[in-house]
């Protein structure tokens, strides 16, 4: 597998688009457009439409908060004008600031939704462990002074792999209609100073993330036991819960998508992580209700054959 596609520059692209969005959150509200901050929305929106030469609406695969990171978000929308691959790429670029960037563009069909095809969702946590604080990393890591087991952190963790009620881990202006989320998988490992938490679920509440390692950072010091996370969950309580771990270390690394759709594949981000080697869409997404109605079967059928709720 390859970085490196030709862009075509000749044949106008017509139809809806999917995009891939890459943004370093720092300076922005959120993903989300807002009238009184800047957002990533707001400034794609705007560099689409300068392109086009018309007004451009997106539509994400998730939003990330304030500070928050991405290095594989999607979006789509339908251009009011045609224009070629290399024309949108290079052209949105040339329009964006310097702190977002366009990855690829691709035609899809009109039934594509970036936000309700979308599969899963991934993330990965960057804690930077170590005694002295971050100079070149300090904007996309979590600096951590002290001393952090990540095996103790990864065995903690794996209690909330499952459909569960992460109300403990919900942040208290949270919108969202049910605590319920399914989380795929969550691990913890240690490459050299960092320490990386990468999860994987259908869908996040408002801070999940961040709550959930700021409990395993207070694991990892020694503070709790391995049972904390568990303890924690059983809860349903976030008055009682950890701290929120920061946003800079936080980075939306993948939307994952049936195969069918013809997304281009590209290896997980942010680059610093780049040696672990994985691309994205290798794991196998687990056999539940929600996956299989993305999928096209009827939800009911998927219930029948034994999927989790």
């Amino acid at each position: 597998m390859t970085l490196f596609h030709r862009l075509d520059e000749r044949q106008p692209l017509t139809g809806r688009l999917a995009m891939s969005v890459e943004y370093d959150g720092t300076a922005y509200c959120g993903w989300q457009r807002l009238k009184h901050a800047a957002s990533v929305q707001a400034a794609l929106e705007t560099a689409l439409s300068r392109v086009a030469g018309a007004p451009v609406k997106v539509h994400a695969s998730g939003r990330t908060d304030s500070g928050v990171h991405a290095t594989r978000q999607i979006v789509h929308f339908d251009p009011p004008a045609g224009r070629s691959q290399k024309a949108w790429v290079f052209g949105v670029n040339a329009n964006l600031p310097r702190d977002i960037a366009v990855r690829w563009v691709t035609q899809v069909p009109d039934d594509f939704h970036a936000r309700f095809k979308a599969l899963a969702r991934r993330y990965r946590y960057v804690l930077l462990n170590q005694p002295s604080r971050p100079v070149l990393e300090r904007a996309n890591v979590t600096w951590c002074r002290d001393p952090l087991d990540a095996d103790a952190m990864h065995r903690a963790a794996q209690v909330l792999v499952g459909e569960h009620d992460f109300s403990s881990f919900r942040a208290a202006g949270c919108q969202s209609k049910t605590p319920w989320r399914h989380l795929h998988f969550i691990e913890v490992h240690r490459h050299g100073p960092l320490v990386v938490i990468d999860v994987q679920g259908n869908a996040f509440l408002h801070h999940m993330i961040r709550n959930i390692a700021g409990a395993l950072v207070t694991v990892g010091r020694g503070e709790q036991g391995e049972d904390y996370l568990e303890r924690l969950l059983a809860l349903r309580d976030r008055t009682r819960g950890d701290v929120t771990a920061p946003a800079c270390g936080l980075h939306f690394v993948d939307s994952l998508y049936d195969p069918a759709w013809g997304l281009p594949a590209e290896p997980l981000g942010p680059n610093l992580l780049a040696f672990l080697g994985e691309w994205t869409g290798e794991r196998p997404l687990p056999d539940c209700p929600m996956v299989e109605f993305r999928r096209g079967r009827p939800l009911v059928e998927a219930a029948e054959e034994g999927g989790d709720a």
